[in-house]
């Protein structure tokens, strides 16, 4: 901007109609330029409002070029061109972009051909479609003509001057200014205008492929923001998006180019909206105190939502919203894909997965999962359709009581208003009375009476991301889930969660109760551990050598001087130190023991049996923290739980669990 105030400065001192022979900055121009005039190539963009400002991102290459060749066509009014991987529709006659799957205010767009630089930002900012018109043809007679130094006004009273191809300013008027007259170098910092997208720094993307593999509705946790940067679920799965187009082009790229595969769709779903909408928060705001009003408010807005979960009333709403809200997307997306022969997955984040789990434990398969069933009442609290007295009493063996409480005209809900006393007088003996007493008053008061909806269509894989699912069966009152179970329609289960994610609880210890392992760890996205954690595993094991190696040699010599040297004793002795202490460097053989011994533990390590919710497979996958978030564990806790969105480790393992069931691969397999 220094270089255009300069030379600007050099024009107000120069002579207003220099002669032919004169040699002001302004003229040092290329004489090709002038010699020949091309159109400017438009491109295409929308307005949106980030941090309650303005701004202007362009289409990809792809979405200007339809949206072009639509303009072209003449008959624009009407036509609706599908943009962003048809996630958004443009109504080219009202100039306006509209999101398809969720709701979100309209964005202006704009065919672009003339920019000027913003105030603050350095952004480039497009002139109106009009006033572009307008500096086109003026630029067009400049360059036909070699005439230049073309001064316009702007709808808004503020002056363009063209000086020559290569430098063209706009002044912003000084308020005052215009009705004294002043010239145009008294009216504000010149701005540097440009023509064409081409000399404007700006990224533009060539395009999402038009092929969908694959179909993941992703469900947000509790409140509206999901990221420490406060923003909605549906920018942040743009960035999950994002990272796996990225992705596939360099883990794929193989199976691109025989086009095997397109891309991954991800779709947001957002309950939030729909449960603070019933009126709640107006009840809330009633008995809120007044003070620290910031943080109650926060507090109302996003934590109270796990309370809302646990709430029969308003866990109704949620897991309706959410079953409701999928269908409808999946419905929609196939009426506007009707080419689409993939499957369908789910993802939820936080409190997300924990409705996620509970939908589809409920879910019934349409071919009759007796099996999956029959396990259902002794592992979750409610299964959508409530079992009746009957059943109950069959389920307790005790179904020959059944006609006294017939007779008496007791249901389930008088029934748990009985004391021990009232089924005496039934004439029911005590063992039988405590047995239903404690069943129906456990179930009462830990059961949410909820309906779970079902959903049109079968899961392949659900993937949680900093789930509480643990920490919440476990208070359900659930110590294990049965290996054998499995979700009625959904085949696979992944657990995902950063090391250090206050939110996030292990599945497998509640499938295998007996066993301690660890679980498995996602690899890095290029393909090899973090170095701070091989060197803290290095030293790690150089540690535990050197003390075992140590007690070793403390414990020979204690031998040596305490025990009597008889050969007989020595030979058993030996025998003992070699089965005891492998890792001793004293004799060859025990060397031969220490590189030996630890193969079979690694060949056995891998088949850890951990149930069917995964289809025998792993549940648990943690991610490797960077090396700053290894300094201090509570520093980045909070981060931690909201770091998956743009995690190119977490995306990956989503991708390649995905395709897998595809029969492709990874280029090179991820150690």
């Amino acid at each position: 901007m220094s270089s255009v105030e300069s030379q600007q400065e050099q024009s107000s001192q120069s002579d207003p109609s220099p002669s032919p022979n004169s040699c002001s900055s302004f003229e040092l121009v290329d004489m090709d330029a002038g010699s020949l005039y091309e159109p400017v190539s438009p491109h295409w963009f929308y307005c949106k409002i980030i941090d309650s400002k303005e701004t202007w991102i362009p289409f990809n290459s792809q979405d200007s070029q339809q949206l072009e060749e639509a303009y072209s066509s003449g008959k624009d009014y009407n036509r609706i061109v599908p943009t962003d991987g048809g996630r958004y529709d443009v109504h080219l006659g009202e100039r306006m972009r509209y999101a398809v799957y969720w709701d979100e205010l309209a964005s202006e767009v704009r065919r672009c051909t003339w920019f000027y630089k913003g105030d603050k930002d350095n952004k480039y900012i497009p002139y109106s479609e009009s006033f572009s018109q307008v500096l086109e043809e003026t630029y067009m007679l400049a360059v036909t003509l070699d005439e230049w130094k073309k001064k316009l006004e702007s709808p808004n009273r503020e002056i363009i001057i063209l000086h020559n191809p290569k430098l063209m300013v706009h002044y912003q008027p000084v308020a005052g200014s215009d009705e004294w007259g002043s010239a145009p170098a008294e009216q504000g910092r010149p701005r540097t205008v440009k023509r064409g997208v081409e000399n404007i720094s700006v990224d533009i993307h060539c395009g999402e492929p038009l092929q969908i593999d694959h179909l993941v509705f992703v469900v947000h946790g509790i409140g509206p923001a999901c990221d420490l940067r406060f923003r909605s679920i549906v920018q942040c799965v743009n960035d999950f998006r994002s990272v796996s187009l990225n992705l596939l082009q360099t883990h794929f790229k193989k199976a691109q180019e025989n086009q095997q595969i397109g891309r991954v769709e991800f779709l947001p779903v957002n309950w939030h909206s729909p449960l603070h909408s019933t009126g709640v928060d107006v009840d809330l705001q009633r008995i809120t105190l007044p003070s620290i009003n910031r943080l109650r408010h926060f507090t109302n807005d996003t934590i109270l939502d796990v309370f809302f979960y646990n709430s029969p009333t308003y866990c109704q709403t949620i897991v309706d919203t959410v079953a409701s809200e999928m269908n409808r997307i999946y419905i929609l997306f196939l009426q506007r894909n009707p080419n689409f022969k993939g499957s369908v997955s789910i993802a939820g984040h936080s409190l997300g997965s924990l409705i996620l789990f509970d939908i589809l434990t409920n879910q019934k398969d349409s071919l009759g999962d007796t099996d999956s069933e029959k396990d259902l009442p002794s592992i979750f609290m409610d299964q959508g359709d409530t079992p009746t007295l009957e059943e109950d009493l069959k389920k307790l063996q005790l179904s020959e009581f059944f006609s006294i409480f017939e007779k008496e005209k007791i249901d389930k809900e008088a029934l748990t208003l009985c004391t021990d006393k009232d089924l005496q007088e039934m004439g029911i003996p005590l063992g039988p009375r405590k047995k239903i007493l404690n069943y129906f008053r456990t179930r009462k008061n830990s059961m949410v009476p909820v309906k779970y909806p079902r959903l049109i269509y079968k899961p392949e894989i659900f993937f949680a991301f900093g789930s509480p699912i643990g920490m919440f069966l476990t208070v359900r009152g659930l110590k294990r889930i049965d290996p054998n179970y499995r979700f009625p329609t959904c085949k696979g289960f992944f657990n995902i969660y950063h090391p250090f994610d206050p939110v996030a609880y292990r599945i497998e210890p509640m499938v295998v109760p007996g066993m301690e392992f660890e679980p498995m760890l996602i690899p890095h996205h290029k393909g090899r551990k973090r170095m701070h954690l091989e060197l803290r595993e290095g030293l790690t094991r150089m540690s535990m050598d050197l003390k075992n190696n140590l007690l070793g040699s403390l414990r020979m010599a204690w031998k040596s001087f305490t025990r009597a040297p008889y050969p007989a004793l020595q030979a058993s002795e030996t025998a003992e130190e070699t089965e005891a202490e492998p890792e001793s460097n004293s004799e060859k053989p025990s060397d031969v023991n220490t590189e030996e011994n630890p193969v079979p533990v690694k060949e056995e390590a891998p088949p850890i049996h951990v149930g069917m919710l995964n289809g025998g497979q792993r549940i648990d996958y943690v991610l490797q923290e960077k090396p700053i978030e290894s300094f201090n564990e509570y520093l980045f806790a909070l981060q931690s739980h909201l770091c998956y969105w743009e995690s190119e480790d977490t995306v990956l393992l989503v991708l390649k669990e995905i395709y897998q069931t595809q029969g492709i691969f990874l280029d090179q397999p991820l150690q």
